[in-house]
């Protein structure tokens, strides 16, 4: 992975709130850095079909792959798994009035959105995401961006 877009806090990651915002919009800060939500049905990649992985839009680690994505009928982009265990947090969130998971971006700490036991077989999960919270990478951009081990799981899908 190159580090322009897949980098620690060595090399690159935002230092100050300052930054942050100069990197994001008001409403991925929003999401991100102040635990909001989008509107359903009214983002990226609730209904993107493409091939490809999402990244943390801050970090650019890669945390889903669309192999793993399903249309769950919430409006956002919803996964039954990420991409390795270790580059999300999952935190309790007892927030406007429900007990619920949040998922957070291990290396960036940023708000993702919710994990929920109700999803399809076999994980039975249903990471429900904001999209602002990502950056989706087609297939053909995973070597360009400097994601092209990820390219070999979409070969094998691919025969």
């Amino acid at each position: 992975m190159n580090t322009k877009n897949a980098c620690t806090t060595q090399c690159g990651l935002p230092t100050s709130d300052a930054e942050l915002r100069k990197l994001l919009t008001p409403e991925q800060y929003r999401i991100m850095k102040q635990n909001g939500t989008e509107t359903p049905f009214h983002n990226a990649y609730w209904d993107n079909h493409e091939a490809g992985i999402y990244v943390d839009r801050i970090s650019g680690i890669p945390l889903f792959s669309s192999q793993d994505k399903f249309d769950s009928g919430t409006g956002w982009p919803s996964f039954i798994k990420p991409l390795n265990a270790s580059v999300i947090a999952e935190k309790q969130d007892n927030s406007h009035g429900m007990s619920r998971v949040e998922v957070r971006a291990a290396l960036s700490d940023s708000h993702l959105g919710h994990v929920f036991p109700d999803g399809p077989a076999p994980t039975h999960l249903r990471y429900c995401m904001n999209s602002a919270s990502l950056r989706f990478v087609p297939v053909k951009d995973l070597a360009k961006e400097g994601y092209g081990d990820y390219a070999k799981q979409f070969e094998k899908s691919a025969k």
